[in-house]
């Protein structure tokens, strides 16, 4: 008989065409998805380390988190039903206020929530203290594309997020020589553009250049708002996307976060350059408005979800693909009278795959498929809410969240087991979160 690390029993299986199938086993060996069959078949073929029961249970992907800020998950309740600028009165004061051991708590509070919602890689934008977010990522389990927050403009901006152009490029070189590959390749260092506000043209040059010498990503802030788009047009004449492409950056490796004030041109633009597209749903509902997610995706583009941090609510996608959905419904459906202008498959997909492949994976990430890497999920669909159903594709889209998930495997490694986390001590990291909230509330406001 073949070993194998991991053997799951008798799950249904999401395949990548977005239907379920009937039950089947799955053997993961060496981080990797090594067979898929009928139950008795793999049975017969492998023996296991460790074994875990899928009666009841759909395997899927991993959901990729394809923006957000490990940074601010202790502003947690903060930013809602205040007046504007957010950005300025809290964010600002809060992330300059970070210490190196916040950020640490914080990135370990983050992992812990987005691996008991089914998260099991993510794209992080950037901070302050970066380098011990990925310490926490690396002791998780999770997969991560982390970006250092890079700006050198803005009259706002204070402290440890504000540095030279060529500071800025050096800390994230230092980070990337540090940390890139490390947890057997769990962790890529990306550069990042927080926004073309903050950056002046240098350093978006800076980025784009070193970004293709290590052969790395850009994570950017792109069209989340109005005073964007008019900073632009103000001091380049030029759209934020059309400004960006001016300066070579539109490319395959950039990730673009928001996009909701995209005009047609900026999309065929980014179309034609292959930019990954990432929305982030109840964020931009409640600050910028709606996207043209239909037409983005009627374009080409790959789109993926992101929930931008825990500030205003938490980091569940189940719930990102709910309000995307109902609100491309309302904005773009009920008007031309077009129910499927945002289906269920096509947010599940995004979830999935579109984050996987935003952050540079989608060859190995993204799909329950022999050859992929084992990055993958549980959820106990043997539940009220969930079955029976006429439709279970179109159920967990309306139905699930991340209360649903049982089990999470990244890198062929159980990190949860029966919804308790492996890797991090759950009480003590939400005891000595609590403890750093208030020390920063001190210091910050």
């Amino acid at each position: 008989m073949e070993k194998c690390d991991i053997l799951i029993n008798g799950c249904r299986i999401l395949k990548p065409d977005m239907t379920v199938s009937e039950e089947m086993s799955v053997a993961i060996h060496d981080s990797w998805i090594k067979k898929i069959g009928p139950a008795g078949e793999i049975k017969e073929i492998f023996q296991a380390s460790e074994t875990l029961d899928g009666k009841g249970k759909l395997l899927m992907p991993g959901l990729v988190d394809g923006h957000t800020h490990a940074c601010q998950q202790l502003l947690r309740g903060r930013v809602s039903d205040e007046y504007p600028m957010v950005w300025t009165r809290f964010l600002v004061p809060f992330e300059s206020n970070l210490r190196p051991d916040d950020s640490y708590i914080s990135g370990q509070l983050a992992c812990l929530e987005m691996i008991k919602n089914g998260t099991t890689s993510f794209a992080d934008s950037g901070g302050v203290h970066m380098e011990r977010v990925a310490d926490a990522v690396l002791e998780s389990g999770m997969r991560a594309a982390i970006a250092k927050s890079t700006m050198d403009m803005g009259n706002a901006i204070t402290g440890a997020m504000k540095e030279t152009a060529e500071e800025a490029i050096m800390h994230t070189r230092d980070l990337y020589q540090a940390y890139d590959g490390k947890g057997d390749g769990r962790i890529s260092i990306w550069f990042a553009i927080r926004q073309v506000m903050t950056c002046s043209r240098d350093l978006i040059s800076m980025v784009r250049d070193a970004a293709a010498e290590l052969n790395t990503g850009i994570h950017a802030h792109l069209c989340e708002h109005k005073d964007e788009v008019s900073f632009c047009l103000q001091n380049y004449h030029l759209r934020p996307a059309q400004f960006l492409e001016s300066m070579g950056v539109l490319g395959p490796n950039l990730l673009t976060a928001h996009n909701v004030m995209l005009s047609d041109e900026d999309i065929a633009i980014m179309a034609r350059r292959d930019v990954k597209v990432i929305h982030c749903p109840r964020a931009n509902l409640s600050n910028h408005g709606f996207p043209k997610t239909p037409q983005i995706l009627q374009a080409g583009l790959n789109v993926g979800l992101g929930c931008d941090g825990a500030a205003p609510s938490n980091l569940d996608l189940f719930d990102e693909m709910k309000a995307l959905r109902y609100s491309m419904i309302a904005y773009w459906g009920l008007p031309s009278f077009n129910p499927v202008v945002m289906t269920c498959p096509t947010l599940l997909k995004m979830a999935v795959w579109g984050g996987a492949n935003a952050i540079g994976k989608g060859d190995i990430l993204g799909a329950v498929e022999e050859g992929r890497k084992a990055d993958v999920i549980l959820l106990n669909i043997d539940q009220p809410h969930l079955t029976p159903t006429q439709n279970l594709i179109n159920t967990i889209v309306e139905a699930a969240n991340g209360h649903d998930v049982t089990d999470s495997i990244i890198n062929g490694k159980i990190v949860m087991k029966n919804r308790e986390v492996l890797t991090l001590d759950e009480e003590k990291i939400r005891r000595e979160a609590q403890i750093h909230m208030e020390e920063i509330i001190k210091r910050a406001y």
